[in-house]
């Protein structure tokens, strides 16, 4: 009997996960190009970290950093501003149906892995983990 799989969450398909890449890297491509009319985006280096496609490809949630811990909120806005002209700008490079609409977002990868390590180094959580690692194996006796 084969087990219904309606029930479990499942993560994004092969497609959705090639268009994501595309977009980010013809987004990363774009934006360090300094092409875009919006003053603020010349002037400064963003990073795109990933780009989440929905399943139906229509909207695309772009993850953002300045580099060189420029202002996020600048940056943000910008990016709004010039998103009609980014999503013309991505739609004449990328070989698609439709452009999907970007929603840009601020990339908390870096804080999520520092708060992480910070976690894993403490003194508490390291001797718990060696206890664990020192304890017997119960599945057999």
């Amino acid at each position: 009997m084969s087990k219904s799989r309606s029930s479990e969450p499942r993560g994004p398909s092969q497609r959705q996960l090639r268009v994501g890449e595309l977009i980010r890297r013809s987004l990363s491509e774009l934006l360090s190009r300094g092409d875009l009319h919006e003053p603020e985006l010349s002037a400064m280096s963003i990073t795109v970290g990933e780009v989440r496609a929905t399943p139906d490809l229509k909207r695309a949630t772009c993850f953002v950093l300045p580099l060189g811990g420029g202002d996020e909120t600048v940056m943000l806005d910008a990016l709004r501003r010039a998103k009609p002209e980014i999503r013309h700008q991505l739609a004449r490079t990328m070989k698609l149906k439709h452009a999907p609409d970007l929603k840009f977002e601020i990339d908390r990868t870096f804080d999520r892995m520092d708060e992480t390590r910070r976690l894993l180094s403490d003194e508490k959580v390291r001797r718990d983990v060696e206890a664990a690692d020192r304890a017997p194996e119960e599945d057999g006796e």
